[in-house]
């Protein structure tokens, strides 16, 4: 007799048929799932976590293989990269207007319009569950948690100033909400949204 599952289990089997589910619906695209991986990363994240190390961790990959993902997409028009000024090693990869276009077809859009339909109380909970979930597998695997600025404890924001503790530098109205490599979760579990610029308080 098969053993009936836990709750934790069919959360988990659950998540993994909501992946697949979302996959499925990629009907008539010439990308691969990664490649989709990597196009809503890019289209996601601030200025500084567009690279390639960074994507390889949000992809938990190789940094070769995240290379030859990007230099795919790069083939395909998709994406960009810009090179710092006297060096090569220091880029910043961005999606070119024929890759904003093509996230009108992201095969996940169903998934998206399946959340607006939730209730909002309901909604609300899977906003503040799943970034929390993120953080424990990352801390289970050793790996790296991504996130926007709103669940970060390095961030501080309201009124006409936004600032991030972690660069030591404000944080550009483009890049608010945007997934960033130096993620640190808020311990309090709530967005911070403190209205004081905290260097005006050292």
């Amino acid at each position: 007799m098969t053993e009936k599952a836990t709750d934790t289990e069919e959360i988990a089997e659950l998540l993994v048929y909501l992946g697949r589910a979302a996959r499925g619906t990629d009907t008539g695209s010439d990308l691969t799932a990664a490649q989709w991986t990597a196009m809503r990363f890019f289209a996601r994240a601030n200025r500084l976590s567009r690279t390639p190390s960074a994507f390889a961790s949000f992809h938990a990959t190789t940094r070769g293989t995240a290379s030859q993902i990007i230099k795919s997409l790069m083939l395909k028009g998709h994406l960009v990269r810009h090179e710092a000024m006297g060096d090569r090693r220091s880029m910043r990869v961005d999606l070119t207007i024929s890759g904003q276009a093509i996230m009108h077809h992201d095969p996940l859009r169903d998934l998206t319009e399946a959340i607006d339909r939730l209730e909002g109380t309901l909604r609300m909970a899977l906003r503040r569950a799943l970034p929390a979930l993120a953080g424990e597998l990352a801390k289970i695997r050793g790996t790296v948690v991504f996130g926007t600025c709103g669940d970060c404890r390095h961030f501080s924001g309201g009124g006409t100033t936004s600032y991030c503790a972690c660069v030591a530098a404000e944080v550009a109205p483009s890049d608010l909400g945007r997934l960033c490599i130096n993620f640190a979760a808020n311990q309090s579990g709530t967005p911070v949204l403190t209205g004081a610029d905290p260097r005006k308080s050292r």
